[in-house]
């Protein structure tokens, strides 16, 4: 099943220094039945003004992926780690409890356009806390998972997403690892096709849900950029399941 969300449906936002779309609650904008969607919590797209920054905050313990479409950007946390992210990459900020972190827009004379994604993270896994990735513009690229797969950015939790880039007519097909899914298109227009034969179209900006489907084919009805979020579950569940069944020894 596929259930379009378009980017007028979106929240929107426009301090001046930002403008921001947000698909879930965030922020201001708040709706009661569109808290997440399994593990994926936030899902905005920002316009950060030249020299704006997000001041030091903390967060909830969560993944939080940065896609730069536009400008360049440094992010800071308050260990002393620093990085910067240009348009082309994607960077992975695995957050931790108690630690605040900052963002900038480099640019005194350009905009900074990012996509940004929560993920809710597994307590029973620590990974890096910076990654950052090179993105293939030519073709389509697994930019997270769960192990790292293929070069990707290892995320603490079991979603896999895929940054996919086609020209207009081509079309690209994609096994689904869970019951649950979410298709951002970024630019461009298309159409998703089920193995139901259900069909969305959706335009720049739109996104939908895409629930008990075991793959899903996009057809680019123009130059298409465009991200697919695969969810498989809330947590690492066959290993919290298996920590919860372990025998206790006697001291325990």
């Amino acid at each position: 099943m596929i259930t379009t969300r378009t980017a007028r449906q979106c929240g929107q936002a426009d301090y001046g220094w930002l403008q921001a779309r947000y698909t879930f609650s965030f922020g201001h904008y708040f709706d009661p039945k569109l808290l997440g969607y399994a593990s994926l919590r936030v899902l905005n797209q920002e316009v950060l003004a030249p020299g704006a920054a997000f001041q030091p905050r903390t967060y909830p313990k969560v993944d939080i992926l940065n896609v730069i479409l536009d400008g360049e950007a440094e992010y800071r946390d308050s260990e002393g780690n620093h990085v910067q992210a240009s348009a082309g990459e994607a960077l992975l900020l695995s957050t931790q409890p108690g630690v605040s972190y900052s963002e900038h827009n480099l640019s005194k004379d350009k905009p900074l356009t990012r996509m940004q994604l929560w993920l809710d993270a597994c307590p029973q896994r620590e990974n890096p806390l910076i990654q950052k990735l090179a993105l293939n513009m030519g073709k389509q690229q697994l930019i997270t998972s769960p192990e790292g797969s293929m070069g990707s950015l290892q995320l603490r939790q079991q979603v896999w997403l895929h940054h996919i880039v086609l020209d207009k007519g081509e079309s690209a097909n994609f096994q689904l690892h869970g019951p649950r899914a979410y298709l951002q298109s970024i630019h461009g227009k298309f159409h998703a096709l089920t193995h139901h034969e259900e069909k969305a179209a959706l335009a720049c900006g739109d996104g939908a849900f895409i629930r008990d489907e075991a793959n899903i084919t996009l057809v680019a009805d123009s130059p298409l950029r465009a991200l697919l979020i695969d969810l498989l579950s809330s947590c690492f569940y066959r290993e919290i399941m298996m920590s919860k069944n372990r025998p206790k020894s006697a001291s325990q």
